[in-house]
């Protein structure tokens, strides 16, 4: 048990540790604006909590702190069974049968790489050619996949495709603590959000869903700035 304990101890020091004070507004802003709203637009506590704990995740990720993972563990499959009452096939499946077993790998390839002295994940980069070949890949995926779910009956086929195959290619970039991953999650933002407000003009209730990916959006950009800075000439090959 004391042992257990001590590690325990250790997590949350490392966890709690190197935090910048923009860093902390942004945290404490980000939970604070996206419970008030949605509370007073009168979404439900399921909404509200899957919304809560993706914020969470995101602005974690973007510190480079192992519990993200945490997080977007209860984030991922509370958003999944929101996104099948919405009709939206790709994200459920995305969510469902990918991010839920991906948080288990990201934990385990992060813990392989935490900077002794920051206590964050070490982040590197992409060559120019992988990025080429990461951006053909992905238009090819796009294009198949809203195919699929157009013959499904999804709702916004094509849209919802860019979101599933982007969001399939900046998390295999997040696990492998790439700085492009905030590239691809920017463009990934854009087109949810433009999902979810299609949604609500219909008459859809998850309101706390389309401020999350609103949040998600803004703190994709000020991680994009962070990661591309402490990146530096860290190149990855793979």
């Amino acid at each position: 048990h004391t042992r257990r304990g001590t590690g325990m101890g250790r997590f949350l020091k490392h966890e709690l540790s190197g935090w910048k004070a923009w860093e902390i507004i942004w945290l404490a802003a980000a939970c604070t604006v996206i419970t008030a709203l949605s509370v007073h637009w009168g979404d439900d506590t399921l909404g509200i909590t899957m919304a809560l704990t993706g914020v969470l995740c995101v602005i974690l990720t973007g510190k480079g702190k192992m519990s993200c993972y945490l997080f977007g563990l209860v984030n991922t499959v509370l958003y999944a069974w929101i996104a099948f009452g919405a009709r939206y096939y790709g994200e459920v499946m995305l969510n469902a049968c990918y991010y839920v077993p991906m948080q288990f790998v990201g934990w385990f390839m992060w813990k392989k790489h935490m900077d002794g002295k920051t206590k964050e994940v070490e982040k590197t980069r992409l060559t120019v050619s992988r990025q080429i070949l990461l951006l053909v890949l992905s238009a090819v995926s796009i294009c198949g996949y809203g195919l699929v779910l157009k013959r499904l009956g999804g709702n916004l086929p094509f849209i919802d495709s860019m979101s599933t195959c982007l969001s399939v290619l900046a998390m295999l970039l997040s696990v492998r603590r790439l700085m492009e991953q905030w590239i691809v999650w920017i463009v990934v933002d854009v087109v949810t959000v433009f999902m979810w407000f299609a949604d609500y003009q219909k008459g859809g209730t998850d309101i706390a869903t389309l401020l999350m990916w609103c949040i998600y959006l803004l703190n994709a950009m000020f991680m994009f700035v962070k990661w591309f800075r402490e990146s530096g000439e860290h190149v990855n090959e793979v």
